[in-house]
């Protein structure tokens, strides 16, 4: 595969280009510099949570651009099946660290019907932080059903199915640089 191509076929489905890895990685740029700016003046070590498998991509490249001292773990969360959410959140791998009296900052790669997010936010509020922001490369206002304040938004979207940059369709489709729409 080559980076930019106008269209992808995975599976049995065709994408259409939507999100170059250029404009990704300007979005990124822009989370991180808010990120920044909020804990230019803290001596505080926060926890960025990068919820697996579609934020690898995401939390490696925002990681990248953080100035401050900071901590990195990983769950694995899932509620989607195919192209659909199927409504239960499946936790398989859970956080070993001690978030007590720490912020903890939850890298998504997506926001979408905020299912995945609210039972995040109960998980990890039962563990006493001191707060629990939220930091999202892409966006789905239209779907966005959640109780949770979104931080860091790199950008909104439509409510469409979408691959690529760490989302797949049925387990493929992570490794294209950019993001592709379904047609």
């Amino acid at each position: 595969m080559t980076d930019n191509l106008k269209q992808v076929k995975l599976k049995d489905r065709e994408f259409r280009l939507s999100y170059p890895e250029s404009e990704i990685q300007q979005d990124i740029d822009l989370v991180a510099s808010k990120i920044n700016w909020d804990f230019r003046n803290t001596k505080e070590i926060p926890l960025f949570l990068s919820i697996l498998n579609g934020s690898f991509m995401f939390s490696a490249d925002l990681l990248k651009r953080i100035n401050f001292p900071c901590e990195i773990s990983f769950v694995k969360i899932a509620s989607y099946q195919g192209t659909e959410s199927t409504g239960v959140v499946n936790e398989l791998i859970g956080l070993n660290e001690d978030v007590t009296g720490r912020t903890v900052i939850i890298v998504e790669d997506i926001v979408d019907t905020g299912i995945t997010l609210d039972r995040l936010f109960e998980a990890i509020g039962k563990l006493n932080p001191k707060a629990i922001k939220v930091a999202t490369l892409l966006y789905k206002p239209d779907s966005y059903k959640g109780s949770m304040k979104i931080d860091y938004i790199g950008r909104s979207i439509p409510n469409d199915f979408i691959v690529g940059y760490g989302l797949d369709y049925d387990g493929i489709g992570r490794n294209l640089p950019d993001i592709y729409t379904v047609i």
